[in-house]
């Protein structure tokens, strides 16, 4: 018999007293049931469309949709992922998969889904690119392709429409709570319970068939009080196997006996579960909505619930063995979306809210400490030695804590990667609560880092885009000016790089005005040299000169040399491109002084060369052959062999100008010496300026 509620209480450690070789429910992959709902998905295929059915021609060729709808808990996803291993052969570019809606119910942007299908294919995906654009990237990069795609749990037909490729050869399956109407040519696959003898076999498939052989009315009567629902189903079944000696009937009547509430079967089965927990996993438990995007391992439980990393690895396993949480990859625990109000309900009304937000700061605190440790790996190397950086590195390592260390930077590598859409979401969870900005400014800036050292900013600047927009919605809030300042020009510059330049221009505006309202002449002075940037490549050489000068003023007024000698070059710059060969000359005149001053002899000599080249448009030649002269031997005593091969080619072509090819073809000799086997040499051999 099993005991009364009051006495159900089971020590952890028993939850793990399975016979050997007993698969644990949490890792249960077979799939009962359902044949006529997959029949039915695999005939929707090839049926005639809605649209052809009432005589209304397609608009376009487009992907086949199936949805299967379905209640939390009535095994959607499962039917959805059966079907698509059953049909996948068909389709030779494989699945891709995006989820709609987090676990706690917050629906996910379409930015991010498709994001995360470009990703998926392989195709770069822009930072800052508004939806349409990536709309238009998948569909194009879909275009040739036969694939799947599994959207998981959508919300809204506006939230698929952006998803749906423009090819009757790939094939897209949904899973939603209902209908969704809006989207053409759809009809729901509706799944309630599953039927009795399949419920009975997913009881075997967790307890073995000796308990199911003995009674199997007892059996039947237990799936008929789960309603058939699978999530339910597992519930129980993971109790049952955590209790060896329970009856099947015994737990049957239990169920029964529960006030019905309006919870349900799947409510019913929780608290069975729940209730059977010893007090601190009870608490454990009502803390894992905290967790962002329901994604949760050993750190992430520790630090909610205050226990050692081995204690929380332990719970979470028994929580796997009880259907409470899914085992993911990579060490990683999923908390199943239809539990998540039950918990929630749990958490709001057991934990103090002083209390639930300490859980989530020591979460957030444990979090940043990761990704500190996270970075530190990337600066050892990959050995997890100090690389050049020697004693500084060795300093960072040993104040790591043993417990946060990665063993190698290949092993912080792979847990950015694979904990990344948990780390974006508890960044934006952290700015959105409004109530942790401190942690919230600390934990994005560690994000920011750890992705810039281990992916480079160029690879992770579609993250970084995000991670600056959440520092500057902080940054506003907090009128914290500097920070604003650092985050626009931060977002300005990824605009400025994937060709916004309008957008970028109006950001480094807006800097501009922080970076004054912060008194910050560093931000302001970089706001106007990058307004001038902007102005640049819109081709508006006044502006960009007169913003050029402006930054080259305040340069000046503060001594800053090294700045008044590159400002000095990039007004050269634009001299060049408007015709002013008198003014530029001139900059680059003074740019050179900097940089002999600054005994940068690198920097004098592109100066030089930039100042030979102009002569040369000016019809100065002789003057050009002279500056370039100089420039070469300030690159051969800086050791810029690339710098003094393509001044080498500019002499030997003011050379031909000035009538003497055989000094010239000497001087493409020597260039072509320099540059030996670069495969770069092409352009410079080439004689291009």
């Amino acid at each position: 018999m099993c005991p009364p509620r009051s006495t159900r209480v089971v020590a952890l450690r028993e939850l793990r007293s399975q016979p050997e070789g007993r698969e644990r429910s949490g890792s249960v992959t077979d799939f009962v049931g359902r044949r006529r709902e997959l029949k039915e998905l695999r005939e929707d295929i090839a049926r005639t469309g809605l649209d052809t059915l009432s005589g209304r021609k397609a608009k376009s060729p487009r992907a086949r949709v199936l949805l299967v709808a379905g209640r939390p808990g009535s095994g959607r996803t499962a039917l959805a992922e059966a079907f698509v291993r059953e049909v996948g052969e068909d389709y030779p570019d494989g699945v891709l998969r995006t989820r709609l809606t987090s676990p706690g119910g917050q629906p996910v942007t379409t930015e991010r889904a498709i994001r995360n299908l470009l990703e998926g294919l392989g195709e770069p995906t822009p930072p800052g690119a508004a939806e349409d654009e990536l709309s238009s990237a998948l569909r194009a990069a879909l275009a040739h392709r036969k694939a799947i795609l599994l959207v998981d749990d959508a919300a809204d037909p506006y939230q698929v429409d952006a998803l749906l490729p423009d090819t009757p050869e790939c094939l897209v399956v949904i899973t939603a709570e209902g209908p969704l109407t809006g989207i053409p040519d759809v009809r729901p696959c509706t799944l309630g319970g599953l039927d009795t003898p399949s419920g009975v076999q997913m009881l075997a498939q967790r307890i073995g068939d000796t308990r199911i052989t003995v009674d199997p009315c007892a059996a039947e009567a237990l799936v008929e009080e789960c309603g058939g629902q699978p999530a339910a189903l597992a519930l129980v079944g993971g109790w049952l196997a955590a209790h060896p000696k329970a009856a099947v009937s015994d737990v049957a009547k239990q169920l029964h006996e529960m006030s019905p509430g309006t919870d349900g079967p799947l409510g019913r089965g929780f608290r069975l579960v729940y209730e059977s927990l010893p007090q601190p996993a009870q608490r454990t438990l009502r803390l894992l909505p905290l967790a962002p995007a329901g994604i949760v391992d050993s750190h992430t439980a520790s630090a909610l619930a205050g226990c050692s990393v081995a204690a929380a690895q332990s719970t979470l396993e028994d929580f796997a063995g009880l259907g409470l949480l899914r085992h993911g990859s990579d060490g990683l625990f999923l908390l199943p979306g239809c539990l998540v109000p039950l918990l929630q309900a749990l958490l709001e009304s057991k934990e103090r809210t002083a209390e639930v937000q300490l859980a989530r700061a020591r979460m957030l605190e444990r979090t940043v400490r990761l990704l500190h440790s996270c970075r530190v790996m990337a600066e050892a190397g990959d050995e997890g030695a100090p690389g050049p950086a020697g004693a500084d590195v060795r300093e960072k390592l040993d104040g790591v804590p043993r417990a946060l260390r990665f063993p190698d930077r290949r092993a912080a590598a792979k847990w950015l990667d694979t904990r990344l859409p948990a780390l974006s979401a508890a960044a934006t969870l952290a700015v959105a609560d409004g109530g942790l900005d401190t942690l919230a400014r600390r934990l994005v800036a560690a994000l920011v880092r750890a992705l810039a050292e281990h992916r480079g900013t160029a690879a992770a600047a579609p993250e970084l885009y995000g991670l600056h927009r959440l520092v500057l919605d902080v940054a506003e809030r907090r009128s914290l000016h500097r920070e604003q300042a650092a985050a626009l020009l931060n977002l300005a510059d990824l605009d400025a790089e994937t060709g916004r330049t309008q957008e970028a221009l109006e950001r480094y505006r807006a800097a501009l005005d922080a970076g004054r309202a912060a008194n910050d002449p560093y931000a302001t002075g970089r706001a106007m040299e990058s307004v001038g940037g902007a102005y640049q490549e819109l081709a508006d050489w006044h502006r960009a000169a007169d913003w050029f000068g402006r930054a080259l003023s305040q340069a000046l007024a503060r001594g800053e040399r090294a700045d008044e000698a590159r400002l000095y070059g990039r007004l050269g710059n634009v001299h060049t491109y408007a015709g002013r060969y008198g003014d530029a000359l001139r900059s680059w005149r003074a740019a050179a002084a900097g940089y002999r001053k600054l005994a940068d002899v690198p920097g004098q000599a592109k100066a030089l060369s930039e100042m030979a080249r102009i002569q040369e448009y000016a019809g100065r030649p002789e003057e050009s052959l002279h500056t370039c002269r100089e420039a070469v031997e300030l690159a051969r005593r800086a050791a810029d062999l690339r710098l003094q091969a393509a001044l080498q080619v500019r002499l030997a072509d003011t050379l031909d100008r000035l009538g003497d090819p055989a000094a010239a073809r000497l001087h493409r000799s020597a260039a072509d010496r320099l540059l030996g086997d670069d495969p770069a040499a092409c352009e410079i051999r080439s004689g291009s300026d």
